[in-house]
């Protein structure tokens, strides 16, 4: 499954568009390694996204065509959350 896709099924990222605009700005890496929207993801890849001033790393664990809101967070499992400083910025 295409990197966007997941992060927009999973609802990390709401609309396709905007996970496509983070990718490309080199704000998602997939197990350490800057990640293009087109990029497949499989289980077990750690994504790691930033949102902001934090680093949010997830861990895939299971892929899905669609899924309901509720059953979103299925998906992955959050491995950590660490704020960072504003001068070090991925």
């Amino acid at each position: 499954m295409r990197l966007d896709k997941f992060l927009k099924v999973s609802r990390l990222i709401k609309r396709r568009t905007v996970a496509k605009d983070v990718s490309e700005q080199g704000r998602v890496l997939i197990n350490g390694r800057e990640s293009k929207p087109s990029t497949s993801v499989k289980v077990g890849d750690e994504i790691t996204i930033q949102f902001g001033q934090k680093l949010v790393t997830v861990r895939v664990e299971r892929l899905a065509e669609t899924t309901r809101k509720e059953e979103a967070s299925t998906l992955y499992t959050l491995v950590k959350e660490e704020p960072i400083p504003k001068d070090n910025f991925l």
